[in-house]
């Protein structure tokens, strides 16, 4: 079945309800490729059902990794101890950054010859810093296509585990991905290994996740500051028996713009206050600019502004880079200019963010100005235009902070809404429930 070129969204005034999330994107492939590592059988429980998670869980099985559906999001994968089945394959890895950058360490670690590759943008995010990384450390990693970016082939490399291993560099402030990625392969060398994060780290919280996790499965990483890992020889991976995913706090982020605009209340259900998402922290940022939030263990409310309207704001998003998106619609909302700083990652996501949110918010009638790691955009005076076309540049993230558009009393045409399907394939549906 082809896909839907558009999706008209009619005129909104009010939003409430309650919405149960979908599981996070971020841990549901982490989660995947941990119990894949591990000794033992881990059920995962509330897995994400997205093209991401589908291109991982395939990803997995080609490498011979035994998985069994349980359920509706309820998978059993077979824990291979550390040592895959097959050492020569071929994997087409979609977009998915947590898919691509995690098993490039893993593959290259793994005294195998195999092929990654993905769709025409993936080809175009940079994965240097981490090739960089492992070829320093013995493996055998080659670029098939443009040198530093994918696709890539790995051979076995001539990693000498007997001598004591140099301390690892990579940078930091192009992807956190990449510190993600040396993190869950390096404990299954046996060594103890050092890695070191050149300038700053970006996107903090998504290594916490990762070392959250990490732990879950029996691997404690000592750091010191954010600039140095630590991962102590005769780690091993086991599995925790049953894992459940949190709902996606990215996700959340739609739903809780929704309830500050339009009145609310919105809940979001299966994210809370006991969250390991940096993402939750969006409640904050809502809550700063002046709406009114509620949050439970694992739930989040939001409602409109007593006021009734949004405080303008000038802040830095590096910490919730994904869930910022929101905040740049939010902006058409707002009693004055909005400006969203160091965001630079948004460059190198699924399409350029910056570049992309600049253009569509114009559409609009808004005034924006971007720079390399900055956008401000003020409101048009005289309302929004209506019937405007929003282009989505087969990034998931522009299709879903978009619709919000619809809550300013004006009908927004989304262009290619199923984009949506790369972590959240009912959004629309979910959206329909509390639009008003």
């Amino acid at each position: 079945m082809s896909r839907p070129e558009f999706l008209d969204l009619p005129a909104a005034s009010q939003a409430m309800g309650t919405i149960r999330l979908p599981g996070s994107k971020s841990i549901s492939n982490r989660v995947l490729l941990l119990a894949a590592l591990a000794k033992g059988d881990t059920e995962i429980r509330d897995l994400l059902d997205s093209d991401d998670t589908r291109v991982m869980l395939e990803a997995l099985r080609k490498l011979g990794v035994q998985t069994t559906v349980c359920g509706d999001q309820h998978i059993k994968v077979a824990g291979c101890g550390g040592v895959l089945p097959v050492r020569e394959a071929e994997l087409f890895l979609g977009n998915a950054g947590t898919a691509f950058r995690p098993l490039t360490a893993l593959l290259a670690l793994s005294a195998g010859h195999f092929r990654l590759s993905g769709v025409a943008r993936m080809h175009e995010r940079p994965i240097g810093d981490l090739v960089d990384a492992l070829n320093a450390l013995g493996c055998d990693v080659r670029y098939s296509g443009q040198p530093g970016f994918p696709p890539l082939e790995i051979f076995p490399g001539k990693m000498n585990f007997s001598a004591p291993l140099p301390v690892i560099r990579v940078r930091g402030d192009v992807s956190s991905q990449f510190l993600t990625a040396l993190l869950l392969a390096l404990p299954l060398i046996g060594q103890t290994v050092e890695i070191e994060v050149v300038g700053e780290l970006i996107s903090r919280p998504y290594i916490e996740i990762t070392l959250n996790l990490l732990r879950r499965f029996g691997i404690v990483v000592e750091r010191t500051g954010w600039q140095l890992f630590h991962v102590a020889a005769g780690n091993c991976y086991c599995s925790p028996g049953i894992l459940s995913v949190e709902g996606d706090a990215s996700s959340a982020s739609y739903f809780l713009a929704a309830g500050a605009i339009g009145g609310g209340p919105v809940r979001v259900e299966g994210v809370g206050r006991d969250s390991i998402q940096g993402d939750v922290r969006f409640a904050e940022a809502l809550q700063a600019i002046g709406a009114r939030i509620e949050m439970g263990e694992h739930w989040i409310e939001a409602r409109a502004p007593a006021s009734g309207s949004l405080r303008a704001f000038d802040a830095d998003f590096n910490h919730i880079p994904d869930a910022a998106m929101t905040l740049a619609v939010l902006a058409l909302f707002a009693d004055g200019p909005c400006t969203l700083r160091n965001i630079a990652s948004w460059r190198v996501k699924e399409t350029d963010r910056i570049a992309a949110m600049a253009t569509e918010l114009r559409k609009l009638g808004a005034t924006v100005e971007e720079g390399a790691d900055f956008l401000r955009v003020t409101a048009p005076a005289g309302g929004l235009r209506p019937h405007v076309a929003i282009d989505t540049y087969d990034d998931h993230r522009m299709a879903m902070c978009f619709s919000l558009v619809a809550l300013a009393g004006v009908p927004v045409r989304i262009n290619d809404p199923q984009c949506v399907d790369k972590t959240f394939p009912e959004y629309f549906t979910a959206y329909g429930k509390v639009m008003k």
